[in-house]
């Protein structure tokens, strides 16, 4: 058990999720890191150095995964006041048409799914402890406004995430369970790293598009995480400043 706020974070085996687990540590939170890759998980643990933390091998497209995951979030920490829905994945950058039934549903049931199973279990834990209450904050990613050329399973979930959001803020009021989005653009993460060479626009041509620190993208994080329970971040996109989005297309 610990008196300290205690988070979850889903995807902390690379890129966000690692930063945003890293940032919270420092923050003096006790932090689940959740991911499919436990060496992964294990080197995100090995960074939070003396932090109260725990590794949960985390499938969230499975129910009971994700039930075990808050559970043994709750056995270690009696309670949780913070869920970072991260974890998610793109399919191949091809047109619709090739698209294939498994590839949709795979994106589907990671980034959407997912955030919904977490969610649940979220809202479940946080109505029951006391005292009562928490906040959920959803990775909904510059794509739940505006699309890049062939990402439609990508692009269909994070606009689904941005309802799922508002659903969530609106059935947690009466528990006091916060939840808001972050919107991230080119943020500097290995999943992002095919942007230092050129990556496809609206208009056919390939550019070199910026990026910027993961580390901003963790701390803004952070920032929503430690609001009291009576305020909230609904929506904030974090960018790198001269990327393709405004008036992207």
């Amino acid at each position: 058990m610990t008196e300290q706020k205690v988070a979850i974070v889903t995807g902390a085996g690379s890129g966000i999720g690692r930063s945003t687990a890293l940032a919270l540590c420092r923050e003096g939170y006790a932090v689940a890191l959740a991911g499919r890759g436990e060496d992964r998980l294990r080197k995100t643990e090995e960074l939070c150095g003396t932090a109260p933390v725990l590794v949960v091998s985390t499938d969230v497209t499975v129910e009971i995964s994700v039930q075990e995951l808050f559970e043994r979030t709750r056995d270690e920490f009696g309670r949780v006041d913070v869920v970072f829905n991260n974890a998610g994945m793109g399919a191949p950058a091809i047109p619709l048409e090739d698209l294939t039934q498994e590839q949709w549903q795979q994106v589907v049931n990671v980034n959407l799914t997912g955030s919904f199973l977490c969610t649940r279990e979220a809202f479940r834990m946080m109505k029951s402890q006391d005292p009562q209450g928490g906040r959920i904050i959803n990775n909904g990613s510059i794509s739940a406004t505006a699309p890049r050329p062939f990402s439609s399973p990508y692009t269909a979930t994070k606009h689904a995430i941005t309802g799922l959001t508002k659903s969530t803020s609106l059935d947690g009021r009466a528990y006091n369970i916060a939840c808001g989005q972050i919107d991230i653009g080119n943020a500097a993460t290995e999943m992002t790293a095919r942007m230092d060479s050129g990556v496809i626009q609206p208009n056919g041509t390939m550019m070199v598009e910026p990026r910027m620190d993961v580390e901003h993208v963790a701390q803004a994080v952070v920032y929503m995480a430690g609001l009291p329970l009576n305020a909230n971040v609904q929506f904030m996109t974090v960018m790198a400043t001269n990327m393709p989005l405004v008036g992207r297309g």
